[in-house]
């Protein structure tokens, strides 16, 4: 029973930080998916485009609460996200400095502070695998 508390103590940090991002990220992708136009009106993207990436969202964040929830968490798994938010910040600031999806200029606040959030989230994944060792 001790060693089955210090296993859960171990891993209840990585699973805060993947259920936060997953229910943040879903809470995105319904925004997107549900107000494209009014989002896209403010922001700049196309409301399909918008579409089209809360759809993304809302599947990333399912699969991301799943791992949250597994009695053990899978190491691939957690890398696999690690990278992808990775991947998320670094696209984000590139479209950004590239003027690639005529943001206006409150979107690309809106994305910078995104990608911002999502690097934080893939630290926090970072520190809290090296907690799960």
């Amino acid at each position: 029973m001790t060693i089955l508390t210090a296993t859960a103590d171990r891993t209840k940090f990585l699973r805060i930080a993947l259920a936060l991002d997953a229910v943040v990220t879903g809470v995105n992708g319904l925004v997107y998916l549900v107000a494209a136009g009014p989002v896209g009106d403010l922001l700049g993207p196309a409301p399909a485009l918008l579409r089209e990436i809360g759809a993304f969202l809302l599947v990333y964040a399912a699969a991301v609460g799943f791992l949250a929830t597994r009695a053990t968490i899978s190491r691939a798994g957690t890398k696999a996200v690690i990278g992808l938010n990775i991947v998320w910040t670094l696209a984000s600031v590139a479209a950004v400095i590239a003027g690639a999806l005529d943001f206006t200029t409150l979107g690309a606040i809106w994305a910078i502070a995104q990608a911002l959030v999502v690097g934080v989230f893939a630290e926090v994944q970072i520190m809290g695998l090296r907690r799960t060792r």
